[in-house]
């Protein structure tokens, strides 16, 4: 796991492993970040997961999309645009949001229905309330008011938010003001715990 300081956060190409040697490995990594994992997912609502990212999960994501793709040295560039700026800087929550629906029918009827969404998702740290903006502020709902299956927030917290959701007396909370998915989750302890780590 990454010591670098949670401000310098960003995977270089010297940080990844070779396409051979990561497959060796990606089983036991896998398996090594699967709690960490767990303690970042919020569900919200039926249909609606938050997935808190990090140094970790961005760099064997980056690990996963080269030896998939097979693209080499010049795939790098490109997926560590892609994904460097999902790894939080020390003073945000980054997370990859996906409303996930099986049938495709009604998940087309929902998205309909949930234009804007990606602009009233919250996360409430005491009596604060922090709305997310999208990653380089990309509008994810379409002209015609449907939005996208998937959106990437940071959440920008003030020192005075970080030292209220290091408070274990405090409540936390993730949320959705949408008037079709007004929804709550209340994170966990543990969870909590988990997303300090994001902080300087």
């Amino acid at each position: 796991m990454s010591a670098m300081p949670a401000a310098l956060r960003q995977i270089t190409p010297d940080d990844l492993m070779p396409d051979a040697e990561f497959a060796q490995v990606r089983k036991e990594r896998r398996t090594a970040l699967m709690p960490i994992k767990r303690l970042r997912r919020i569900h919200l609502g039926p249909h609606c997961t938050f997935f808190f990212e990090c140094y970790d999960t961005m760099l064997f994501q980056v690990q996963e999309m080269l030896l998939i793709e097979k693209g080499g040295a010049a795939q790098v560039p490109d997926e560590l645009a892609a994904y460097n700026p999902l790894i939080p800087q020390g003073t945000e929550l980054v997370a990859t949001v996906m409303f996930e629906i099986e049938d495709p029918i009604r998940r087309a009827q929902t998205l309909a229905r949930l234009g804007g969404v990606e602009d009233l998702m919250y996360l409430k740290v005491g009596d604060d309330k922090i709305f997310g903006v999208s990653e380089d502020d990309v509008e994810r709902t379409r002209e015609d008011g449907k939005t996208s299956s998937v959106h990437f927030l940071h959440f920008g917290l003030r020192p005075e938010n970080v030292a209220v959701f290091r408070d274990p007396a405090t409540t936390v909370i993730v949320g959705c003001d949408h008037e079709a998915y007004a929804h709550m989750a209340v994170l966990s302890p543990s969870t909590r715990a988990e997303l300090a780590r994001d902080f300087g």
